[in-house]
């Protein structure tokens, strides 16, 4: 149930003003340049961060779905577990306050209010999941960018950004070593299949509509 999603008591950690939504960093975006379905990146500052960052050679680790609920904007997002969080209070997570928001470029035909409903029913199955920390590709548990892609994928059919496997990232340096070493021991699947956030990012399918 859609309830399910919007069910989650949060405090309310944005304003909009005629028509504005003004960011706690001093920003002011018009309120309509923010849509519900917008998928939102940031840096994380997670102590997985750098090794995400190097492996999949992107600025970006995390990302979310953004959802609008009245006057009030939510992420939903696969941490620990997949919740919807307010957008501010997400913001305020990401290194320096930094995030881009992206769209679909074909928004105003597939975005409609029905297929939003649609969105969050099936984004509902995954609500309180664990987080996989070993980016398995299951639903078991969730990851950032596979929580956004398979809802993408299970309503339109749509794959936003290209599946890759583990063996096909950077896993030489260091600190991706160390990683590796924690999650996996010396058992790494280099054959499971993984979306990351620089490959959704860089989909040709979006298009970018704000920058902070």
């Amino acid at each position: 149930m859609i309830i399910g999603i919007f069910g989650c008591a949060a405090n309310e950690s944005s304003v909009v003003e005629n028509g504005v939504f003004n960011f706690r960093n001093g920003k002011q975006t018009p309120f309509e340049e923010i849509q519900s379905g917008d998928i939102i990146f940031q840096t994380s500052l997670s102590n997985q961060s750098k090794a995400i960052q190097i492996a999949t050679k992107s600025k970006y680790s995390h990302m979310g779905l953004i959802y609008q609920k009245g006057n009030r904007f939510y992420v939903y997002e696969a941490v620990q577990p997949v919740k919807l969080t307010p957008l501010l209070q997400w913001i305020k997570r990401g290194e320096n306050g930094h995030f881009v928001i992206k769209r679909l470029k074909n928004s105003a035909q597939i975005l409609t209010p029905k297929n939003l409903a649609k969105m969050k029913v099936a984004g509902e199955k995954y609500l309180s999941k664990s987080y996989d920390s070993k980016f398995q590709w299951s639903d078991d548990k969730m990851y950032c960018s596979e929580l956004v892609w398979k809802i993408y994928k299970e309503v339109f059919d749509i794959e936003i950004g290209k599946l890759e496997k583990i063996k096909d990232f950077d896993l030489s340096d260091k600190r991706v070593e160390k990683k590796v070493k924690e999650r996996y021991g010396n058992r790494l699947p280099l054959d499971e299949l993984v979306i990351t956030p620089d490959r959704m990012f860089n989909s040709n399918l979006l298009k970018t509509v704000v920058i902070n």
